[in-house]
């Protein structure tokens, strides 16, 4: 990815960003979805950065999509003016936090996917005299937060009698999940979500919810969910980048993936093994390995050497073995690896390397480890 030159200035172990492929990546993923006729709200889960967002709206995203308060505030600070916080806020401080934030952006949307979330919300609203716009989360599958789809009606029911809040949408995360288990077809899954979400519509527009906004959608599954013609919005994150994961999960070809992580060897005790310099302060784990269906290998994949693999770690150390018995590695190397999960990798940094073609520049990951 970088020419020797550069790579003799990092300071590992480190992330770099190929600017031109995640440029390349925004416009694709922009032009793809513009082409059926639906709108773009990038996660920003991914990058992390003020930076990369402007870079997607410029591109014509409608607004950008966030988890949490934090992470809103700092894009908001950066003069980002249409967010939707896609995750149930629970707490006095963070509501007291997003109304205030509500009042500073020209579109905040929050999410709701219980009565009892709704109603601190509701008088949180009250509180600071504002009426907040809504979205309620459905599950479609994923089973994580979200309304159940036979509760629907009841949540939408309770909403009528909270005065400070107006529903405006519905929203989902299902991703790779098919007639409720995981599944490795990613069209039939985007499909099925497009149709799961027109189908709760039709529930609510009974009781009166007619014209809501309705989103959904992942990188693997984004454009089959737009192209499904059910939707609206759809919210994918990690297409700026792409990695391992998505090459895996036939949603990005390995040259459209942006990022690279840098190690440098530091010991090499036996020729089985060698330490490099990033454990698990650099290398995420959430990705476990040896399970269908993709069986990762290793948590980190080293380029130009399929051989080498990243299984153990602590701290500091991570111990690379070879399935060719030799490590064949000498102190002092440094590895290229691709991340397989990168928006976990990524919030591990404090900072960045970002790479234009000829120099390379330091990035503050603005909003890493935002937390509530």
């Amino acid at each position: 990815m970088l020419p020797q030159e550069l790579i003799e200035t990092l300071e590992t172990p480190c992330i770099v960003i190929d600017e031109r492929i995640a440029k390349e990546n925004i416009k694709r993923m922009q032009q793809q979805v513009n082409a059926y006729d639906c709108k773009l709200r990038p996660h920003i889960k991914t990058h992390k950065m003020p930076y990369f967002a402007q870079l997607q709206l410029a591109a014509g995203a409608q607004g950008i999509c966030s988890c949490k308060v934090s992470e809103a505030e700092i894009m908001a600070d950066s003069g980002i003016e249409d967010i939707f916080l896609a995750y149930p806020l629970v707490g006095k401080r963070k509501l007291v936090r997003a109304m205030a934030l509500a009042k500073r952006v020209r579109r905040l949307i929050l999410a709701v996917d219980s009565i009892s979330q709704a109603q601190a919300l509701n008088e949180a609203a009250a509180e600071a005299d504002i009426e907040v716009e809504v979205r309620m989360e459905v599950d479609t599958g994923a089973k994580r937060t979200g309304v159940t789809r036979e509760h629907v009606q009841d949540l939408a029911q309770a909403l009528k009698q909270m005065p400070y809040l107006r529903l405006t949408g519905i929203y989902t995360f299902k991703s790779l999940i098919l007639d409720e288990k995981p599944t490795v077809d990613n069209e039939a899954a985007g499909q099925e979500e497009g149709e799961m979400l027109r189908d709760v519509a039709a529930q609510l527009a009974v009781l009166g919810f007619r014209d809501l906004e309705i989103s959904g959608g992942s990188t693997p599954t984004g454009l089959y969910v737009a192209k499904s013609g059910y939707v609206d919005e759809v919210r994918p994150g990690t297409y700026i980048f792409n990695d391992y994961m998505l090459i895996q999960e036939k949603a990005a070809q390995p040259e459209q993936v942006a990022v690279r992580l840098y190690a440098t060897v530091v010991s090499v005790p036996a020729k089985e093994y060698a330490v490099i310099d990033g454990g698990t302060k650099t290398f995420p784990m959430d990705i476990l390995l040896d399970q269908p269906p993709y069986y990762y290998p290793s948590y980190a994949m080293v380029q130009g050497r399929k051989d080498l693999q990243l299984r153990r770690m602590n701290e500091e150390h991570g111990i690379l073995t070879s399935t060719e018995g030799n490590v064949n590695l000498q102190v002092g190397q440094v590895l290229e690896l691709m991340p397989v999960h990168v928006c976990t990798a990524i919030n591990m940094q404090n900072q960045v390397y970002i790479y234009d073609g000829k120099t390379l520049r330091r990035e503050k990951v603005a909003a890493r480890g935002m937390l509530v």
